[in-house]
């Protein structure tokens, strides 16, 4: 694969809209965990309620994806993104001025989930201007916008040191409405958007097997990313001793290499192919979330937390590598459909977290049991991606066969160069 080539497709107006609109929605989305220490001392909270409170977010956003997922499909991406923008100033407007206890910010927390459905909207904008051969760069140049993580948990912690950490919500509203404005300017659907198709078509997508696939490798990557990002703060802060606003630097740090090697995971998957990428890094997933389970001093934890949430970010690129090849004209709600199931991992995650070390009195079993989890999806992946190969490279034939029988494509070499381009993206 070419970059050149790249860079000549496509529409990279909407792939930057694609990329802004997710960013500062993840950054809005994670407010809440980022702030967790100083909402969590403000209302007294014990380590279940906390892990609860960062969690709440995290399962808003996985119930709202398959709506927008399916919005995106009959309305179109661009306008589903300018609804999902102006929806999520509700809940930002509500605890800026109110927020008071701790079941208003459960309520908060699935409104903010808004947020976190943008990833079933700036992925489809962004996919559907590109070819097949690119989906895992763009999947992962649009997914990069995580990041808004790293902002998150480098400025939110401050600037709740100066001015409260209610007005810190207030704040992210100047972001949001900067980004609006932008995304409804330069974001455009593409001309290929397919057609709506009935909402049991929907229910047909949940049923195939590589759904249920994506949808666990997904939960693991994703919802372990998303569940890191907003755990890692109090983790800090509870386990290790510092200060909130250093506690922020830390999980800004960690954050910081899953947000932006996500596009690397999707070029290496492009390249290398998807499952094999994945193989690979849900092993070193494993190893080092066992590692970290064993609770090492301070300076041997953040090494390998920040190499954990590297291959997580990685992970995300190479699952969203093959969702397109799978299900390119169902790519919206395949999309949230996947996305809905990170966003459950995401929520398990850090509630598994405080409950464990509320029952246990330690972190280290939580860590160890996904440790355990990874595992399981690499013997699971070695299982199944046989099985992909073949049948994707059928319905590759299929496909051909029938632009043939159209008079689409009489170039001679194009069976070949087609099944050999999707025997190295799936494999």
């Amino acid at each position: 694969m070419r970059l050149k080539g790249f860079a000549k497709s496509g529409h990279p107006p909407t792939l930057l809209s694609a990329f802004l609109y997710f960013d500062i929605s993840f950054m809005v989305w994670v407010l809440i965990g980022v702030l967790g220490v100083h909402i969590a001392n403000t209302f007294g909270l014990t380590a279940s309620q906390k892990g609860l409170l960062v969690a709440i977010p995290i399962l808003g956003g996985s119930l709202v994806r398959i709506p927008l997922g399916i919005l995106v499909d009959r309305i179109g991406p661009k306008r589903t993104g300018i609804l999902g923008q102006l929806l999520v100033m509700i809940p930002l407007v509500w605890a800026w001025l109110f927020g008071r206890s701790f079941s208003e910010f459960l309520t908060l927390g699935l409104l903010l989930g808004i947020a976190g459905g943008s990833f079933a909207v700036a992925l489809p904008l962004a996919s559907r201007w590109y070819p097949p051969q690119h989906q895992g760069l763009v999947m992962g140049i649009a997914g990069a916008g995580n990041s808004g993580t790293v902002l998150a948990a480098l400025l939110a912690p401050r600037l709740a040191e100066s001015v409260g950490w209610h007005n810190v919500f207030g704040l992210a509203l100047i972001p949001v409405m900067v980004t609006l404005a932008f995304y409804a300017i330069a974001a455009k659907d593409s001309p290929s958007q397919p057609a709506p198709k009935p909402l049991r078509s929907y229910l047909g997508l949940c049923r195939e097997r590589d759904t249920l696939w994506f949808c666990l490798f997904y939960s693991f990557t994703f919802g372990g990313f998303v569940g890191l990002a907003s755990f890692l703060t109090i983790f800090f802060h509870d386990q290790y001793g510092l200060a909130k606003v250093m506690a922020g630097n830390f999980t800004a740090l960690c954050v910081f290499s899953g947000s932006f090697l996500r596009p690397v995971g999707g070029y290496l998957a492009d390249r290398f192919g998807g499952a094999r990428m994945l193989t690979a890094l849900f092993a070193g997933a494993s190893v080092g979330l066992i590692a970290v389970g064993t609770l090492p001093p301070l300076w041997l934890v953040t090494p390998l937390l920040f190499l954990v949430m590297a291959i997580l970010g990685m992970g995300n690129g190479s699952v969203f590598q093959l969702v397109p090849q799978r299900f390119r004209e169902e790519i919206g709600v395949a999309t949230g459909v996947v996305g809905a199931a990170g966003g459950l991992g995401g929520f398990l995650l850090p509630s598994f977290l405080g409950l464990l070390k509320d029952l246990g009195g330690s972190y280290g079993v939580g860590f160890f049991c996904f440790g355990l989890a990874g595992l399981v999806c690499l013997a699971l992946l070695r299982l199944v991606r046989r099985g992909w190969q073949d049948s994707w490279l059928s319905q590759t034939l299929d496909a051909i066969g029938m632009q043939s029988q159209l008079g689409l494509s009489t170039r001679p070499g194009y069976s070949y160069e087609r099944t050999g381009e999707t025997r190295k993206n799936i494999y």
